[in-house]
């Protein structure tokens, strides 16, 4: 029903971004799109990039008199190392001429896609595999996915996130901030009050303490020129029950959600409620029991499924955790290969962050959001916001709700 297409390179002039599919009327501006794209920076540990690159997006297409046209939607961001250029980009990414006298990078970075880019499309040179595969193409992501938010939000859905675990600091387990994700929820009715209040910390991380905890560990990696990874919670609220399918393998929401946060560059493991915790617990500790509700509504005494059950919606909170692994561009080199030579070499630095897990929460933001609102449609459907409101309606009132 929907879908979106990323184009552009870390280091190129731009990055490019089409949205097809969304149906007409729903209210758009630029500033809904570049809140997001703010919040993208956001997070103690960042290297210099977040001092040369201020996202803004541009609108070429798909948006009139700030509402949606039903058409592709089509955006551009600026890359500021691009038009702020002191390493010559222009000239290693350039679109015209033969590449002369442009310096191949023939060193892989363990941990990165450098070596199997490489080998997949067989060049001679890196820098095409380093600049595509860079999360500099969240930014991007990020855009289109908040298009998709914007009608979640016209609908009553709203997606938040916090940060759990930054390297060896962090909470055990679900159990030590469930009490506060659910007071935000309750007070506000919504997971927005979770990710405005975790964007108050410098770690995206609902309580002080451990946030300061996680600054000093973050500066001890940063003197032993390490990286430190972590983990994130994601939640929705409002998501109507039914969404996905337990009839179909490939349509099955909490398969679709883990691919989701598994495609953020550096995401190495994506989980479903207290899945983790589940798989050591006895049944009677870990499935939700049912409790009387109005009309159609039923809901659980716990949420450990985390909203999903068989594939499918149950009408609770989603809540998705995504497990990310250390910067892999470390200060400290690593051992490498150059591939021009065969010989063994430490690799060399290019500029990078101690971490970024609070920055990756606010992009699995985005495509959980994405992920939500695509289910949404291929269960409601409708050319306008309209016509798709009166669809979720009819089918409240077909269940008694």
């Amino acid at each position: 029903m929907i879908r979106y297409l990323t184009a552009g390179e870390s280091h190129g002039e731009a990055l490019i971004g089409i949205v097809e599919g969304m149906p007409a009327h729903i209210p758009l501006a630029p500033a809904d799109i570049n809140e997001h794209l703010a919040r993208r920076w956001l997070g103690y540990g960042r290297g210099g990039r977040s001092k040369i690159e201020n996202d803004k997006v541009h609108i070429y297409s798909g948006i009139r008199f700030e509402k949606t046209l039903g058409s592709p939607i089509a955006m551009r961001i600026d890359n500021g190392a691009y038009k702020k250029d002191k390493a010559g980009w222009p000239q290693k990414m350039a679109i015209e001429g033969d590449g002369e006298g442009v310096e191949p990078v023939t060193l892989p970075r363990p941990g990165h896609a450098d070596l199997a880019g490489m080998q997949k499309y067989n060049f001679d040179d890196m820098r095409p595999v380093i600049d595509r595969s860079s999360a500099r193409e969240t930014a991007m992501r990020v855009a289109c996915c908040s298009v998709a938010r914007a009608l979640l939000r016209r609908l009553g859905i709203e997606v938040g996130s916090h940060v759990t675990r930054i390297g060896e600091v962090g909470w055990d387990g679900p159990d030590a901030w469930y009490d506060r994700v659910e007071l935000l929820i309750e007070g506000d009715g919504s997971a927005r009050a979770v990710y405005e209040q975790a964007d108050d910390s410098a770690t995206r991380m609902l309580d002080d303490a451990m946030t300061e905890r996680c600054i000093e560990h973050i500066e001890e990696a940063k003197a032993n020129r390490d990286s430190l990874g972590g983990t994130y919670e994601v939640i929705a609220t409002g998501v109507p029950p039914g969404l996905g399918s337990y009839v179909h393998w490939d349509r099955r929401l909490d398969g679709r959600l883990a691919q989701a946060i598994c495609s953020i560059q550096a995401q190495k493991a994506a989980e479903i409620g207290d899945g983790v915790r589940s798989a050591g617990r006895p049944g009677s500790k870990v499935h939700d029991p049912i409790l009387p509700g109005e009309g159609d509504e039923y809901p659980r005494r716990t949420n450990r499924a985390g909203g999903l059950e068989g594939g499918t919606t149950n009408g609770m909170p989603i809540v998705v955790r995504g497990y990310m692994k250390p910067i892999p561009t470390l200060i400290k080199p690593l051992d490498s290969v150059d591939t021009a030579t065969g010989e063994a070499q430490p690799t060399r630095y290019e500029r990078s962050d101690i971490t970024s897990v609070p920055a990756a929460s606010t992009v699995a933001e985005a495509t959980v959001a994405w992920t939500l609102a695509e289910a949404l449609l291929e269960k409601y459907g409708g050319d306008t916001f309209d016509d798709l409101k009166a669809h979720i309606e009819h089918d409240r009132a077909a269940r008694g709700q």
